[in-house]
């Protein structure tokens, strides 16, 4: 029984290597042919090009994974059962259940390494794409800057920028108010911020302050300030991506920094930390039904399992996208909205794997 499972498992993992293999390349050659124009008219240097394409590849990986793995699961057992392999495995005594043992231990294999990729490598290539676009595939530097920033930072503490550029940490006409209660004690505000990393200070231009007491306003104004604060730079990135670009752990603190804040980006959020966790359990149940709709041989051969397949797959991607939206749009739970199509996919997966095995 150990060589049937070594044989599947390097069937496994290596048709979903090729799959990765082949694909990727296809994606970075229509990314490329849709960027080219922008890529040459801003003169990106050749670096940054190869760079960009390093973390697609990944973002791109780590994004599909559970479907490639999908398709190749259809298509090298649709190949088993068309040379009557698994026929033969099954003649032998073998349960349907025992034959569907590799494919279990090839998923997490393959799961726990997408698992580790999604919660640290994945972040940083993250960063670095869509750093990437916002500095040199965006129309002009109006479209790259994030516009119209405004966050609680505390309680109490509301800090505004009227454009934020995440590359060089800079924004365009900073203000912080502070309030106790409904009364705003003091204002500050500059033409510019920057955040200087070599010292963890802020630089301020053309700064103002101006202090509400009970005998009178304090002003004070200076051109040049250099200060800390209590918020990160991180505070000022543009809430499209911004929990796509924490590891795991950092995600889970940033959102409960988030909470106690009142953002409202909450749900944004924890979508995406919660579909870290289930893409790698959506690789087990479509892997268990690829094996219970492909383990039959077909009269219409490998085509039809892997038309069925592809279209299992856009249902799966309809319904990931919905209820992901349905999340952040609304006040669906997250939770439950990320993890409905892995239930209903579930139930799917039971009820074909015990027809497979009749």
């Amino acid at each position: 029984m150990k060589i049937l499972d070594w044989y599947i498992v390097k069937r496994y993992i290596g048709t979903f290597v090729t799959m990765l293999v082949l694909f990727i390349p296809i994606g970075i050659i229509v990314n490329l042919a849709e960027k080219i124009d922008k890529i040459l008219a801003n003169e990106v240097p050749f670096s940054e090009v190869a760079l960009y394409y390093l973390n697609f590849t990944i973002y791109f990986a780590n994004l599909l994974f559970p479907l490639f793995l999908f398709l190749s699961v259809i298509w090298f057992t649709s190949k088993l059962a068309n040379n009557t392999e698994v026929i033969a495995f099954l003649s032998s005594g073998v349960s349907f259940y025992r034959f569907l043992r590799p494919y279990i231990i090839g998923a997490t294999i393959v799961c726990a390494g997408a698992f580790f990729l999604g919660t640290y490598l994945a972040p940083r290539a993250n960063k670095g794409y869509n750093e990437f676009i916002f500095e040199y595939l965006k129309k002009n530097k109006k479209d790259r800057d994030t516009q119209n920033v405004y966050r609680q930072i505390d309680t109490g503490d509301y800090i505004y920028v009227s454009s934020f550029t995440p590359r060089t940490k800079t924004g365009r006409n900073f203000t912080w108010e502070h309030f106790e209660g409904n009364k705003m004690t003091y204002k500050m505000s500059a033409t510019r911020i920057r955040y200087n990393e070599e010292d963890t200070t802020y630089t301020l231009n053309s700064f103002k302050k101006r202090t509400i007491t009970e005998n009178g306003d304090i002003l004070e104004s200076k051109a040049k300030l250099d200060t800390v604060f209590n918020f990160d730079m991180d505070d000022l990135t543009p809430v499209e991506y911004i929990a796509e670009t924490l590891s795991t752990p950092e995600l889970r603190e940033f959102i409960a920094k988030e909470k106690s804040r009142g953002s409202s980006y909450i749900s944004r959020y924890e979508v995406t930390l919660q579909k870290r966790y289930s893409l790698p359990v959506a690789a087990y149940i479509l892997t268990i039904i690829a094996v219970a709709v492909s383990a039959m041989k077909r009269r219409g051969g490998m085509g039809i399992n892997l038309a069925f397949g592809i279209v299992l797959a856009f249902v799966f991607i309809f319904f990931d996208k919905v209820f992901g939206t349905l999340a952040e749009q609304s006040d669906f739970p997250p939770l439950i909205a990320v993890w409905t199509p892995n239930i209903l996919f579930a139930i799917l997966a039971v009820y074909l794997l015990r027809n497979a095995k009749r």
